[in-house]
C-alpha cells in the first residue's frame, strides 16, 4: 500500500459532475515503420510488457472510511488489461477536426475509480494512413514531469523496441478492511498537531511574501527600460478580469491542437534575448487578445495566467505523483504590438519568478496534506454550488509548458510524429493551454468548455499568426538613418 499525498488527493476532491481530474495526450504515429502490423492485439501486448516499469498503472484506489485520511494505492487484485486498452476508428475522411472532436468526447468521460485510473485508445482511420493514440491518466497519479517519465516507459528509441525481462506472475494486494483503514487514519489524526505546527511555522516564515502577493491593492507598475510609456504589472492584484471562459463549466469539452516550429521560436528567443517559455507566453497572450477582440470581450487590463512550476528534485526523479506548485504571471493582452507584448512578458515572468522564488517549494503540498479528504470534497462541492471559483477570479487560465524529448521515438514500433497534450479545466477557468516540445516542434493542446468557447480552434490558428508576426519583425530591415542636412 502507498498513501496518496494531500496534493495528489486534491485532484480527486475537485472532481464533480462537470469537472474531471485526469490529463492526457494524443500521439500521432506512422504505423509503416513498425516491424509488425499495429493491431490492437500487438499494441496491448506492448503496453502490458511495460507495466512493470510503471507501477501506478496496476494500482487502484482504496478510500479510508469517513474520509478521515488520504486514500491509498493498492495493487489491483482484479487487473484486466483489456479494460484499459481499447480501439476505435474515425469515419471517412478521418480529418484532424474529427480526431479533435473524438478526443474531446473521450476526455470528457470520468475514469472508473474502481479500477486503475488510466485508459488508452488506439484510433484508426486517420488521413494519410496515420494512427492516433489517445491516453489519459488521473492527475492524482502524475504531474507533467512524471507524465513524461510514464510516456518514456511506453516509448522506445528504435522501431525494434527494447528487451524486457520475462513478466513475473503478479498477485494483487489484499484490500485492507475498513477497520484496518480506520486504524491507520486514527494514527494519522494523532499526528495532526505536529503537521499543524509545521504548517504554521512555514506560513509564518512566508507571511511577508504571501501578504505582498495576496492583499488587494493597486497594481505596482514598472516601466520597461528604454521604452516609452510601456508599463507592465509586476505583481497582479487580487482579481483577474472577467472573460467569457471564466464561468462555471459543463461536462462538455472542445479540444484543438496545432504544432509550431521550435527553431522559429528559438530564432525569436535569441533575437530578443528572452526564453522559449517567454515566447510561448507571448504567443498565448497574442492569440487570446485576438480571440477576445473577436468576441468584443477584450479587457482593458491584462489577463492573469497560472503557470505550473515543478519542484521535483533530482532525488525525486522517477517517482510519480505530484510535485508541483503554481506561479501567477501577467499576460499583456491589452498591448497591441506583438514585439512589445514579448518584452512585457519577459519582464512580467522575471518579476513572477522572483516573487514565486521567495515562497517555500513545499508550501502547497503542506497545505493540501493537512486537508481531510471528506472536508476537502465537501468544500469543493460547496465551492461549485456557490460558484466561488468563478467569483474569486484569482487567474483567468492555466498555461503549462513541458519540455519533451528531442530525439525520434517509437510507439510499438510506429514512429511518433506528433504529441498533443490535453489537460483539465475547472469551474471559473474554462480554458487550459498546454504545450509539449518534441524534436523540432512545439505542440499546443487547447481544451475548453464547449459552451463557453465553442470556437477554440480559432485560438490555435491565432498562435501560428502570432509566431509569424514575431518572425516577420526579425526579417524587416532596420530603419534607415536620415543624413543630417548640411547648413
Amino acid at each position: 500500500m502507498q498513501q496518496l499525498s494531500g496534493l495528489d488527493a486534491a485532484f480527486l476532491a475537485l472532481e464533480s459532475r462537470t469537472v474531471t481530474g485526469h490529463i492526457g495526450s494524443v500521439c500521432i504515429v506512422d504505423p509503416s515503420t513498425a516491424p509488425e502490423p499495429l493491431t490492437l492485439e500487438r499494441f496491448t501486448r506492448v503496453v502490458e510488457s511495460r507495466l512493470p516499469l510503471v507501477p501506478p498503472m496496476r494500482r487502484r484506489l482504496v478510500e479510508v472510511p469517513l474520509g478521515i485520511d488520504q486514500p491509498y494505492w493498492i495493487e489491483d487484485p482484479d487487473f484486466d488489461i483489456e479494460f484499459h486498452v481499447r480501439e476505435l476508428a474515425l469515419p471517412a475522411p478521418g480529418s484532424d477536426q474529427q480526431l479533435a472532436e473524438q478526443a474531446a468526447r473521450l476526455h470528457a468521460r470520468p475514469l472508473d475509480r474502481t479500477r486503475p485510473l488510466w485508459e488508452i485508445y488506439l484510433i484508426f482511420g486517420l488521413q494519410g494512413g496515420r494512427v492516433a493514440i489517445y491516453s489519459k491518466v488521473h492527475h492524482a497519479a502524475i504531474d507533467g514531469v512524471s507524465g513524461n517519465e510514464l510516456l518514456a516507459a511506453l516509448l522506445d528509441v528504435s522501431p525494434e523496441g527494447r528487451l524486457m525481462p520475462e513478466p513475473r506472475a503478479r498477485v494483487g494486494e489484499r484490500q485492507p478492511s475498513a477497520v484496518e483503514l480506520l486504524a491507520r487514519g486514527a494514527v494519522s489524526l494523532a499526528g495532526s498537531p505536529l503537521r499543524v505546527a509545521r504548517l504554521s511555522l512555514s506560513l509564518l516564515r512566508s507571511a511577508p511574501v504571501l501578504a505582498s502577493s495576496a492583499l488587494p491593492r493597486l497594481p505596482l507598475l514598472d516601466r520597461l527600460p528604454g521604452r516609452d510609456d510601456e508599463a507592465i504589472v509586476s505583481q497582479p492584484g487580487l482579481r483577474a478580469p472577467p472573460t467569457p471562459f471564466n464561468r462555471s463549466i459543463t461536462q462538455h469539452r472542445r479540444w484543438a491542437f496545432s504544432g509550431l516550429s521550435l527553431p522559429e521560436v528559438k530564432r525569436v528567443k535569441n533575437a530578443y534575448g528572452v526564453t522559449v517559455n517567454d515566447v510561448v507566453m507571448a504567443l498565448c497572450a497574442g492569440a487570446l487578445r485576438r480571440w477576445l477582440d473577436d468576441h468584443d470581450a477584450l479587457p482593458e487590463v491584462p489577463l492573469i495566467a497560472a503557470v505550473p512550476v515543478s519542484v521535483r528534485t533530482e532525488a525525486e526523479r522517477g517517482a510519480l505523483g505530484n510535485r508541483v506548485t503554481m506561479m501567477l504571471a501577467v499576460l499583456p493582452t491589452q498591448v497591441a504590438s506583438a514585439t512589445k507584448r514579448l518584452r512585457v512578458v519577459h519582464e512580467a515572468m522575471r518579476a513572477a519568478k522572483e516573487q514565486h522564488g521567495a515562497l517555500p517549494a513545499d508550501l502547497l503540498a503542506d497545505v493540501t496534506q493537512f486537508a481531510m479528504p471528506a472536508l476537502a470534497g465537501q468544500a469543493a462541492r460547496m465551492a461549485a454550488r456557490l460558484r466561488l471559483l468563478e467569483r474569486a477570479g484569482l487567474f483567468n487560465l492555466i498555461i503549462s509548458n513541458v519540455p519533451g524529448p528531442n530525439v525520434p521515438l517509437y510507439y510499438a514500433g510506429a514512429e511518433l510524429l506528433a504529441y498533443y497534450p490535453l489537460s483539465a479545466i475547472t469551474d471559473g477557468q474554462g480554458l487550459n493551454i498546454t504545450v509539449m516540445s518534441y524534436r523540432d516542434s512545439l505542440y499546443f493542446g487547447v481544451i475548453a468548455c464547449r459552451e463557453l468557447m465553442p470556437d477554440v480552434d480559432r485560438l490555435t490558428a491565432y498562435l501560428g499568426d502570432e509566431l509569424r508576426a514575431l518572425t516577420g519583425s526579425l526579417d524587416k530591415p532596420p530603419p534607415r538613418r536620415r543624413k543630417p542636412r548640411a547648413r
